[in-house]
């Protein structure tokens, strides 16, 4: 695509049911990313940042199938958990991740 287009989760979907048919369920869609996610911690392992780059698009390729299948416009939902987390007061941890205050 040129800089001028770029894909959706609704031009992501229909491309996916295009070519693998209709997802048979979430959960299903879910099952498929497990496994992404392992090539994901090999290229992160290994330092390919194109690979890394790759695995990190066959997740988010998934994730939006799995809120497509599930009614959810995932950029909206990004939104309404930032605004939630932006909120929160959090407990940060040594390692760059934290925790929220409940």
């Amino acid at each position: 695509m040129s800089d001028a287009a770029s894909e959706t989760q609704q031009s992501i979907c229909a491309w996916a049911e295009e070519t693998f048919d209709p997802a048979k369920s979430a959960a299903t869609l879910h099952a498929r990313a497990l496994p992404e996610m392992e090539e994901l911690a090999d290229a992160l392992r290994t330092g390919d940042r194109q690979e890394v780059a790759h695995e990190l698009a066959d997740i988010v390729i998934l994730l939006y199938r799995v809120a497509q299948e599930s009614g959810v416009d995932l950029h909206t939902a990004i939104d309404e958990k930032m605004a939630i987390n932006r909120a929160r007061q959090w407990v940060p941890a040594d390692d760059g991740t934290g925790q929220h205050v409940k």
